[in-house]
């Protein structure tokens, strides 16, 4: 792995799996990342195994902090309680034990939309903002990251709360607005509504919208009528690995 590097990240998703080596003064990757499709039976050998194929490519040596972005929520030594996107036959292991293992070195597993949310708080649109930013991510589903002055919260859940009786990821996400062929106004609207009740349960100060569709924050961003700043993601899709890396590196300092 070159020198530049001080971590590597993975990004683990539902079509594919990424890896890079993270210069962690800039946020940036050292090198070229690279995406190898997720196997098509999602299972934890079959996923560990590209996780191994990626690190053994760069060759990253045991004691370079290794971060993992997955899409569950992620408790340190608890087995996994909930799997959406991958092979059911994750429920029930312990993700940390299980990729060190498999990997041969060890890494260290974080939720993919926290991951994202710490890129952004570190190097991105929310960098230097003190208080709470609630980082979001608008596509298939919603997801969310809580970080209070630099700290992450991990594995909230905030687009499976309630809104108008169903979870406001089924009224509000990307593909929603996909699939009723909403405008960018009527689906402004709806983005409203979930910021808004956001807004009276944690009177953040901040939001940092990511997702592919926050590279059109343009065409939507003037119909969301809310009180609290909101600007657009900047590390887009680098924002897991980077993310993933960076969470790595903190747990290895301590």
């Amino acid at each position: 792995m070159i020198d530049t590097a001080q971590a590597f990240g993975i990004d683990i998703g539902g079509s594919g799996i990424k890896g890079a080596p993270v210069d962690l003064v800039n946020g940036k990757f050292a090198q070229e990342r690279l995406r190898i499709p997720t196997p098509e039976e999602s299972t934890p050998e079959a996923v560990a195994d590209v996780v191994k194929q990626i690190l053994d490519h760069y060759e990253v040596e045991e004691g370079t902090p290794i971060g993992i972005a997955f899409p569950a929520p992620v408790k340190p030594s608890k087995p996994l309680d909930f799997m959406a996107n991958l092979d059911q036959s994750w429920v029930g292991i312990d993700l940390n034990a299980f990729m060190s293992e498999h990997a041969g070195r060890c890494v260290h597993v974080v939720n993919d939309a926290d991951a994202a949310g710490l890129a952004e708080a570190q190097y991105g649109a929310a960098k230097d903002k003190n208080g709470l930013v609630i980082a979001t991510t608008l596509g298939t589903g919603i997801g969310t990251a809580l970080i209070y002055n630099g700290v992450l919260i991990p594995n909230s859940e905030l687009g499976h709360i309630e809104l108008e009786g169903k979870d406001a990821e089924k009224y509000a996400a990307d593909s929603v607005r996909s699939q009723k062929e909403l405008t960018w106004k009527k689906w402004g609207k709806r983005l409203t509504k979930y910021y808004q009740l956001l807004e009276h349960y944690f009177s953040p100060d901040i939001f940092v919208v990511g997702g592919g569709v926050s590279k059109k924050s343009d065409k939507f961003f003037e119909f969301i009528d809310i009180d609290t700043p909101i600007m657009p993601a900047q590390l887009l899709n680098d924002a897991g690995i980077v993310g993933a890396a960076f969470y790595a590196s903190t747990l290895e300092e301590q």
